[in-house]
């Protein structure tokens, strides 16, 4: 299987998003990732639902819907009516994380869980067989082009191993620094997705920068 990769519309031309998502209706990307801050999660603040529910209209790509905010499970109706295929709440923002996934799957989105980069994926053993992906940050959320935090790559091989382990077919997705250096070393070591957002939107050749990601 090639890798799948899901261009962040966080780093996408804002004053000109109806032209970038056509660009990424155009490519082999496979998905869109849409970050929704809260300015409270993260120190950050990106689209809502307003936006998001504009874009359905021109998006001929699965919606990867990540909610980097708090009480995630308050907005699960908002993002099933955006149409997106993937719901994804951060562990470290719900209490009661197998009820939030129930809820994601009654909805009919596939239920995603984010650790951040401090959170280790042990915390995953009892919630891992609900889960359709989980994604690894190697980054700190909330802002683009960061560096990629390099035991990022120890993290992912450790939860392969539990996800073979135990027969599962989780995904296992990576956002933060992603680039071709980086991400190889990613799918090496176990990753089967790449968020990719500065990457692709700053390359001279974003249809050929999303290309490369996939050959990987």
């Amino acid at each position: 299987m090639s890798t799948i990769v899901a261009p962040s519309l966080f780093a996408a031309d804002f004053l000109n998003l109806e032209r970038d998502i056509d660009m990424l209706n155009r490519s082999e990307a496979d998905w869109i990732h849409l970050d929704i801050m809260d300015g409270v999660f993260v120190p950050n603040l990106s689209f809502g639902f307003a936006v998001t529910d504009l874009l359905k209209r021109v998006t001929q790509k699965p919606l990867d819907t990540h909610l980097m905010i708090i009480q995630p499970e308050k907005f699960i109706d908002e993002v099933a009516a955006t149409g997106s295929t993937l719901m994804n709440v951060h562990y470290e923002a719900c209490p009661h994380l197998h009820r939030v996934v129930q809820q994601i799957r009654q909805k009919g989105m596939k239920p995603v869980v984010t650790l951040n980069p401090h959170t280790p994926v042990c915390v995953l053993e009892e919630i891992l067989p609900e889960l359709d992906m989980v994604l690894l940050m190697s980054v700190n959320p909330g802002f683009g082009g960061q560096q990629f935090i390099e035991s990022s790559l120890e993290k992912v091989a450790r939860l392969k191993e539990m996800i073979v382990r135990r027969g599962l077919s989780t995904l296992i997705e990576v956002d933060g620094g992603v680039n071709l250096e980086t991400g190889k070393k990613l799918v090496e070591a176990g990753a089967d997705v790449l968020v990719a957002g500065s990457y692709v939107f700053n390359a001279d050749d974003p249809l050929r920068a999303i290309q490369a990601l996939k050959a990987l």
